[in-house]
């Protein structure tokens, strides 16, 4: 407990110093993003509750949280807001096709013997469950690159209030380049970093590469990392888009 504390000061003090306001805000914010995802569980575990749903409902709050509260309301955040939302309602139909189709909800063989003493019998459709999963996997890092994006394009708007939309746009994809290799990477080593123990017992275990590569825990990750990947490209042009075109809009309404 003393260490979460002393961890959680050290942070907290760091984020201050560089970040000041936003920086203190981000670290409450971490709470706020837990406190819904508890919620989320919680009211999930109710038989009636619409997994989809609620995966919708957290989604857009975890963003309003992300954005509105930590950078406040201005143009770039509600652009980066609704960019996210379309983009989570894409994804969300694609993964449902994909999490249905591969089978990877429920629990693998390894998790069989620590699960054999409970019920498996609690009235939840687990291909629901498995893609709220990844869409709560995927929330940040699409925050994250559209919020990357948008705030740019505002800058370079402001620099150069005549610029067409056509080449606003342009801007925002060369920037959405440069990040999407680095975001895919990083939720790549994310995974193995969580997941580095799991893949020293596959070891242990003499599995083999097939075997590792179809075991129903490895599959849902990599699955998981892909669809978060496929998101984090998505919202690149969607921002784009989007941003380009509600500025270059808000300029011809102000000049006519």
């Amino acid at each position: 407990m003393n260490v979460l504390l002393w961890l959680a000061a050290i942070l907290l003090t760091l984020m201050i110093l560089i970040g000041g306001k936003k920086g203190r805000r981000s670290f409450f914010a971490i709470f706020l993003n837990f406190g819904v995802l508890l919620f989320t569980i919680f009211i999930m575990t109710i038989p009636q509750a619409d997994p989809i749903i609620l995966t919708l409902i957290a989604s857009t709050v975890i963003s309003c949280i992300n954005l509105f509260y930590i950078n406040e309301v201005n143009s770039t955040t509600i652009t980066a807001f609704i960019s996210t939302i379309i983009t989570v309602v894409i994804l969300l139909f694609f993964i449902m096709i994909v999490t249905e189709n591969a089978m990877i909800q429920g629990f693998g063989e390894e998790e069989v013997e620590e699960l054999s003493i409970f019920s498996l019998y609690i009235g939840i459709d687990f291909v629901k469950i498995a893609a709220s999963v990844i869409i709560m996997s995927t929330i940040g890092a699409i925050t994250d690159t559209a919020i990357a994006i948008s705030s740019p394009m505002r800058e370079m708007f402001l620099h150069h209030p005549s610029i067409s939309r056509k080449d606003l746009f342009a801007f925002g994809i060369s920037i959405g380049k440069d990040i999407l290799g680095t975001s895919t990477n990083t939720l790549f080593f994310a995974f193995f970093g969580s997941y580095l123990a799991l893949l020293i017992w596959f070891k242990d275990l003499t599995y083999s590469v097939g075997e590792i590569v179809n075991s129903k825990i490895f599959s849902a990750e990599m699955i998981t990392i892909f669809c978060a990947g496929i998101g984090v490209a998505l919202i690149i042009p969607i921002t784009a888009w989007i941003n380009a075109y509600f500025v270059v809009k808000r300029r011809e309404n102000k000049a006519s």
